[in-house]
């Protein structure tokens, strides 16, 4: 893969890791808030689990990208 194409998902992928790390703790701290007010979460702590799924996803292909860049 080009070295430029490579350079470019990365940045994309850190872009995406750093808007999903934002997205992650807003939601666990509507989680909390559900817990705290006593309101069902179940389905929340769902959608949270499957979202920490897709960050560790994107942190392998990010750490993927970076290792084509230093070969």
């Amino acid at each position: 893969m080009d070295h430029s194409v490579v350079q470019q998902r990365l940045a994309e992928t850190e872009q995406r890791i750093a808007s999903g790390d934002r997205y992650i703790a807003q939601h666990s701290t509507l989680v909390a808030g559900l817990e705290r007010i006593g309101r069902s979460a179940a389905h929340a702590k769902y959608l949270l689990a499957g979202m920490r799924l897709l960050q560790a996803a994107r942190r392998d292909s990010r750490d993927w990208l970076r290792k084509q860049l230093d070969e």
